[in-house]
């Protein structure tokens, strides 16, 4: 391939990147500078790091970045786990497969708004799961900020699995047949094939799936505010305090809430470094 032809197919991908990614993120990092609301927008005001003081003195910041945190924590191991659990019990599954496929898909075909309306009908008066325990306890099921984060994680784990889930039965399928009739021949049972055949052949894609996940617990939003809206602020995520802080009492602190989102972007790479070290090495393993 010549200079010419080369460029020919490098240059508009390239220019198509700066303008979708590294023209936002330099307008983002500069309003992050400036006192800007949506009452003034023709009238910025430069304040060096004043916004990055404020939220960092915000004890609400503090509160979302702990729950997000604590989402991470909890979520994305719970949809490891149960992803690869999932798709070992269906890589032994022959006949009607693509049914059960299709239902444990279901999730991820469900939009994140709508699904969280239709789980949280369950617990309102009348709902289902609000009749069963009505009907056991004899008391009407109350949503309280004690409880809220614990029906909004079950809801993330039946949202979020499904990807897991998929991802490890496309990498169980390319499981070499040879390793596995090794591992019987040598006496391995079910958990020693899992820990020294199944799991290595797994690894970069378990490392793929939690850099995603990890990703999009700092991006969850939906299932959160449809939950809480401006209650059970306690409950509420790095991205429902951004909106909230970019659009509150209509006056709209859009300078505070770019620098925000710089702190997001700094906090995600924080936290995907091990990950991506780790990914790195078992690159240059594989070359080796």
């Amino acid at each position: 391939m010549n200079k010419r032809t080369f460029w020919g197919f490098t240059v508009p991908s390239v220019a198509v990147m700066l303008t979708l990614m590294v023209v936002p993120l330099l307008a983002t990092i500069w309003l992050g500078f400036q006192r800007l609301t949506l009452r003034d927008l023709q009238n910025p005001v430069f304040i060096g790091f004043g916004n990055y003081r404020d939220i960092l003195s915000d004890p609400e910041f503090w509160s979302a970045a702990r729950w997000t945190i604590l989402l991470v924590i909890i979520v994305v191991p719970l949809q490891l786990v149960l992803g690869l659990t999932i798709a070992l019990l269906l890589d032994r599954v022959k006949r009607v497969r693509s049914i059960y496929m299709a239902a444990l898909l279901m999730p991820m075909v469900v939009t994140p708004v709508v699904g969280s309306l239709v789980y949280k009908d369950l617990f309102e008066r009348g709902g289902l799961i609000a009749w069963i325990w009505e009907s056991i306890t004899d008391d009407p099921f109350l949503v309280t900020s004690g409880n809220v984060r614990w029906l909004i994680i079950i809801q993330l784990v039946w949202a979020v699995t499904p990807f897991a889930f998929i991802t490890f039965f496309a990498g169980l399928q390319t499981l070499p047949e040879d390793r596995v009739e090794a591992a019987q021949i040598d006496g391995a049972g079910f958990w020693r094939q899992l820990w020294h055949v199944t799991l290595p052949h797994l690894r970069t894609l378990v490392l793929f799936v939690a850099l995603i996940s990890i990703m999009d617990m700092y991006r969850v939003y939906d299932q959160v505010f449809v939950w809480t809206g401006n209650r059970f602020t306690d409950a509420h995520t790095l991205a429902v305090y951004n909106v909230r802080t970019a659009t509150a009492f209509d006056i709209g602190r859009l300078g505070k809430g770019n620098a925000m989102s710089i702190l997001t972007v700094i906090g995600i790479f924080v936290v995907l470094i091990p990950f991506l070290y780790r990914s790195y090495k078992d690159q240059i393993a594989e070359r080796n």
